[in-house]
């Protein structure tokens, strides 16, 4: 029952854009590193053409997306429908880590709602469109999005979210660099 897809056209993407979540998969090279499976809301992906994505990565308790990527760029995204017919599509590829200040960054930030928490953009370069049956997905409704992210944000401030990034985004659980040194991307070229 599954398809290899040549791009992401417009069906497609519409189908990509109407999930309320989606996953990020990556790894480490080192044999005994930790694979990462990290969800992500629904208004933060751009579907950039038919084989780029990115999306508005926010703040979190540990940076293991960012760090892989830095580390070699294997990625999967993952997206399952939760209503109507089942369905799971994978956009396997290499991505890339854009932080305050470059065009990447601000192109992808500005088609999003403004969120205090946000520390870079990802972009994929996709490689292999597929998907599968999702039989195997439940059917489940969505309640609302939550805004602690936002909120989180909002309470520690800039100067709060810089701390925190240092202290707890600067390398992965397997010792990775991961975000740049929490500085304020205020003062970032």
């Amino acid at each position: 029952m599954g398809k290899i897809f040549e791009r992401i056209d417009d069906s497609l993407k519409a189908w990509i854009l109407a999930q309320p979540m989606w996953f990020v998969g990556t790894a480490p090279l080192q044999g005994d590193g930790h694979v990462n499976v990290s969800p992500r809301r629904h208004d933060s992906l751009s579907v950039l053409g038919d084989r780029d994505v990115a999306w508005v990565d926010y703040t979190g308790s540990g940076v293991e997306t960012i760090a892989h990527i830095r580390e070699n760029g294997r990625v999967c995204l993952m997206f399952a429908a939760f209503d109507s017919r089942p369905r799971i599509v994978r956009l396997h590829g290499t991505g890339s880590v854009w932080l305050p200040g470059s065009p990447m960054f601000d192109d992808v930030v500005a088609r999003h709602p403004s969120n205090p928490s946000t520390r870079a953009v990802i972009s994929v370069d996709v490689t292999r469109i597929s998907d599968s049956c999702g039989w195997g997905v439940p059917i489940m409704d969505l309640a609302g999005e939550r805004d602690l992210i936002q909120r989180h944000a909002e309470k520690k401030g800039v100067d709060g979210m810089v701390k925190y990034r240092a202290e707890r985004n600067a390398v992965s659980i397997d010792g990775l660099p991961g975000f740049p040194g929490g500085e304020d991307p205020r003062n970032r070229p």
